[in-house]
């Protein structure tokens, strides 16, 4: 059924929305795949922070156009979804990713990220970015190393002190 012009400018204006807020975004051809196989990216997408949208090429583009991601708009031919990152920039490419481990239907052509356009081979090096949680524990635990560090260098003085005397009471009382 085709799209009223009505409905196609609402396409276009909600995926513009979406393109002007996305931290990254993940163009994967998904033809072969079912419709229970589609219902279930959708479900992983929503858990996992990603919009994820099949939209009509000459939507997509006019919809990308003004955003970071119009770096994208030459690859969107054939059937794609749209994967935009809201929250994390690697959820989408993590969710393509894992999704197209279990499924070959679902193979990624165009991977976008801080309005550059990238191979869909960097797909899993921007899959493997930590994610907001794991990034502050990186930065805290490089904050505090050298603390531990400098807490444990001082501690070691008294600590060679007491191991000192205890060695020369066990020698005083052998004797």
């Amino acid at each position: 059924m085709a799209l009223s012009l009505e409905e196609k400018k609402a396409v276009v204006s909600e995926v513009a929305e979406i393109a002007a807020v996305a931290h990254s975004a993940v163009a994967a051809e998904y033809s072969g795949l079912t419709v229970e196989q589609m219902t279930a990216l959708r479900a992983k997408a929503r858990d996992g922070g990603v919009y994820l949208r099949v939209v009509k090429n000459t939507l997509a583009k006019r919809a990308v156009k003004g955003t970071d991601f119009e770096c994208m708009q030459d690859g969107l031919t054939g059937p794609l979804l749209l994967a935009f990152s809201r929250e994390e920039p690697g959820a989408a490419a993590r969710l393509v990713k894992d999704f197209a481990k279990e499924h070959n239907s679902l193979v990624p052509r165009l991977v976008s990220f801080g309005g550059q356009m990238l191979s869909a081979g960097d797909l899993d090096r921007l899959a493997s970015m930590p994610t907001r949680d794991q990034a502050i524990s990186l930065l805290m635990a490089v904050m505090k190393a050298p603390v531990e560090k400098f807490v444990r260098t001082l501690n070691e003085v008294p600590g060679k002190l007491t191991r000192t005397v205890a060695a020369i009471r066990d020698q005083k009382q052998s004797a």
